[in-house]
């Protein structure tokens, strides 16, 4: 049916009058042809759009989605479009488009429309408008059968429909197979489904129900919401990168940059929504998703274009892939002190329930790549604090040094200033959102037609400096996150949105810090100003901790155990060695302590110190104090070794070198060639026979240590009484002349690389660190036993003329 009137409208012109038209009439014909046809064919993009909103009765739908609804009819209706809207529970039709029309009375026109066209238009999108109740696949059948009606009953093309599950997650997959089976739209229109969280309760309930989603919409189908991305300011963190980047290029980096803080911090509690509250915590509630998304538009690569949605995504899964997994110190964690009496209110618990959750937390996060590599980034969210704002706050380092007094500090020109760009998300003593440029780094650029300069108001101070020393801008007309993303959505941006694949890597590096703190027991704070400096935070390394000191529990909570410090060391033997006891932390500040004293008495000695370590999980806090709190330590005298190592290639997460990489040689100055790693992968093979890497480590040890005698081993226990990567019934490497030796393990990955019992027994001092409640049973049995090593390795471990030294926590010693 097109081509008939850009036939009529475009006629060639008569072959014998082709020649005496003039050359302009020529253009001009051409160019009313090309407009012509440009406008056709845009017409036949678009079409009749349905937008189902599933949910449409519930509270998220009355306070925004309506509204955002109506926005987007607003922005959309006069552009070639026509829409209807469907509101969809399982309400019964009579109740609930009683309770939908309630609801869209609340609509608000823009400031700009007068009060009469604002009736006018609201009266437009009512008559729009109706309710339907969704239960059952005959239901979805009969809306789809409506909607092809009314599209051909009124000469309109189907272009699209757009479900929007304002739905517990529980509902999802009923409510997609009855879509998928019986209300996708017909060949030439587009679906789109739109998705609230939260999306699963960590990695594996989140890659479930991902699989089960997928298996009824194609990835191009879904939109994941956080309604975070759609705030004004977050919305303008990367156009605000890719305006400046000229001056940002040299500036957003590790050589700059101290640190980056994400916040959102909240007066409400979570009084009425405990029940949620209980099953998802601070973590999983805010920072597992909005403040890890701001995290990463912040920390991501800049793609050359920020209007591409595909680089933008792509970018922003490489910058989830470099951040560096969490550990249990990673983050502090509180609750207010009211929050477990309305558990008890609310979800009926007895006297004595005392709640876990936390409604507060703060994390240490770095990224591990060239451009952030030791900047850290602080995330911190929490309810029943002393103000509701929200930002991000990027802080330069600053090392100028003034030497005029600060009163003829002018803000434009003195270094000596704080130089910082703050994402001022909204609320808080400014009151909206804004971005803030310090004056002292650059005066930003930013759309006219949107942004405005803020006024200057006497007496506001943000972030310790007036509001006159920053440039600030705010958004010309505020508008609300839904809107946006309603917007957003209608035009297929997906990158305001959030991928099964960048979901499931946030998934993967929140999950294991969640399983690691589901027993600790938060700090207790009181609600609002009241908590005055419980909460403030320190960090060092990969460390963070409250600054002050935990005071005493007014209801202690379950697991509730003395602090290390109200013990002293405990000095025992065990197995006729020295035993070293005590609670974790004081465990590996004395064994840290003890290594620094031998490294020292070795490098006065003898001018290095020869260093073997074990991996796996034990000694990981072990490297982390090591690297954090030692300064004296004589790292440019000390050789690396490892005792035993999977065979894995060393870059995979499950090499104990990489764990060593990450936990100890990122943070200290180890001359390289004095770091010794295990060749398990030669020629492009795991621990071949063939390729003699047991015999190389070998050789290089005779040739680097005197003696082969280490100056200390650092060695751990397994539940099955296996130490380095020597086990029981093992074939090799309990006697014998070999040094190193090539073994199998029962857990994966099976082949290992072990130094050899003998070659163990020859250094000076060998230090066994063993910890937690899982070892209680194996230290009470090898206490027993003799000299075994065929049935328990550790037993044959007992230095020819050297030391022996257990280094045990309580758990493991007591139980």
């Amino acid at each position: 049916m097109a081509r008939s009137p850009k036939a009529t409208l475009c006629p060639p012109p008569h072959p014998r009058g082709r020649e005496r038209l003039p050359g302009s009439w020529k253009m001009l014909t051409v160019a009313v042809c090309v407009t012509l046809l440009g406008y056709l064919q845009a017409q036949e993009l678009q079409g009749h759009v349905s937008i189902i909103l599933l949910g449409a009765t519930g509270d998220l739908a009355k306070k925004y989605l309506w509204q955002g609804l109506f926005q987007l009819y607003l922005d959309e209706a006069g552009k070639g479009h026509s829409f209807s809207f469907h509101g969809a529970a399982l309400t019964a039709p009579k109740q609930g488009q009683e309770l939908m029309t309630k609801a869209l009375e609340s609509l608000s026109c823009p400031q700009d429309v007068t009060p009469s066209r604002c009736v006018e238009l609201k009266g437009q999108f009512l008559r729009l408008s109706q309710y339907r109740q969704l239960k059952t696949a005959e239901d979805y059948q009969t809306l789809s059968k409506d909607i092809e009606a009314q599209v051909q009953r009124e000469g309109l093309r189907e272009a699209g429909r757009i479900f929007y599950f304002s739905v517990p997650p529980f509902a999802y997959a009923d409510i997609a197979r009855n879509i998928n089976s019986s209300c996708r739209p017909g060949p030439g229109a587009w679906l789109r489904v739109v998705l609230e969280k939260p999306f699963g309760h960590d990695h594996l309930s989140a890659q479930q129900l991902a699989t089960e989603l997928g298996s009824f919409f194609q990835e191009e189908e879904m939109y994941r919401v956080d309604h975070y991305l759609g705030k004004q300011v977050v919305a303008q963190i990367l156009p605000f990168r890719d305006q400046n980047r000229q001056v940002l290029d040299g500036l957003w980096n590790r050589h700059h940059v101290e640190r980056v803080e994400v916040i959102m911090k909240e007066t409400v509690d979570a009084e009425g929504r405990t029940s949620f509250y209980e099953e998802y915590g601070v973590i999983r509630d805010t920072l597992q998703n909005h403040l890890t998304e701001i995290l990463t538009l912040v920390a991501m690569e800049l793609p050359p274009n920020v209007s591409s949605s595909e680089a933008v995504l792509r970018h922003k899964l490489q910058a989830f892939q470099a951040l560096r997994g969490l550990q249990k110190g990673s983050a502090v964690l509180g609750q207010y002190q009211t929050y477990s009496g309305q558990v008890r209110r609310e979800l009926q618990k007895p006297d004595s329930f005392h709640s876990l959750t936390p409604t507060f937390a703060a994390v240490l996060v770095h990224v591990d790549n060239l451009r952030w590599e030791g900047v850290p980034f602080i995330l911190m969210s929490g309810k029943a604090l002393d103000e509701r704002v929200g930002y991000v706050r990027v802080l330069f380092k600053n090392r100028a040094f003034c030497v005029q007094s600060e009163r003829h500090w002018a803000s434009e020109q003195s270094q000596c200033l704080p130089r910082q760009i703050v994402f001022h998300i909204g609320h808080g003593e400014l009151g909206h959102p804004a971005i803030l440029v310090s004056r002292n780094l650059f005066r930003p650029s930013l759309p006219t037609q949107t942004w405005r300069e803020v006024q200057d108001r006497p007496g506001l101070r943000l972030f310790g400096r007036p509001l006159s020393d920053y440039y600030a801008y705010s958004p010309v007309g505020e508008q609300d996150a839904y809107s946006i993303l309603l917007s957003h959505i209608f035009h297929r941006r997906k990158e305001s949105f959030i991928t099964t694949e960048n979901l499931l890597a946030s998934w993967v590096f929140w999950t294991p810090l969640l399983d690691s703190l589901a027993r600790e027991a938060p700090r207790l704070y009181p609600a609002g100003a009241e908590s005055g400096h419980l909460l403030d935070l320190e960090f060092s390394g990969g460390q963070l901790f409250f600054s002050q000191q935990q005071p005493e529990q007014l209801v202690p909570g379950p697991g509730s155990a003395p602090r290390p410090s109200d013990f002293q060391v405990l000095r025992a033997t065990y197995r006729e060695s020295p035993l070293v006891s005590a609670w974790p932390e004081e465990l590996i500040l004395k064994l840290a302590e003890d290594i620094e004293a031998t490294a020292v008495q070795a490098v006065r000695r003898f001018g290095k110190f020869h260093l073997a370590l074990s991996g796996g999980s034990s000694p990981i806090a072990l490297f982390q104090q090591l690297a954090t709190g030692h300064f004296g330590f004589p790292w440019a005298h000390t050789h690396l070794w490892l005792a035993d190592e999977r065979c894995v290639p060393l870059s995979d997460p499950e090499s104990n070198f990489q764990g060593l990489q990450a936990h100890l040689l990122q943070h200290v100055r180890v001359p390289y060639y004095n770091i010794h790693p295990m060749p398990v992968h030669l020629h492009q093979r795991l621990c071949a026979e063939e390729d003699q890497g047991a015999q190389t480590y070998a050789r290089e040890i005779s040739a680097l240590v005197t003696n082969s005698s280490f100056d200390l081993v650092l060695l751990g226990m397994g539940t099955d009484g296996h130490t380095a990567s020597l086990f029981p019934q093992s074939p090799a490497g309990l006697d014998g002349e070999q040094l190193v030796v090539l073994t199998e393990s029962p857990f994966r990955p099976h082949q290992r690389m072990s130094l050899s019992l003998p070659l163990i027994n020859r250094a000076k001092k060998v230090a066994v660190l063993v910890m937690g409640r899982r070892k209680r049973e194996i230290a009470m049995l090898v206490s027993r036993v003799g000299h075994e090593p065929k049935k328990w390795p550790i037993s044959g471990v007992l230095p020819r003329s050297g030391q022996l030294v257990w280094y045990m926590d309580f758990e493991a010693f007591l139980g």
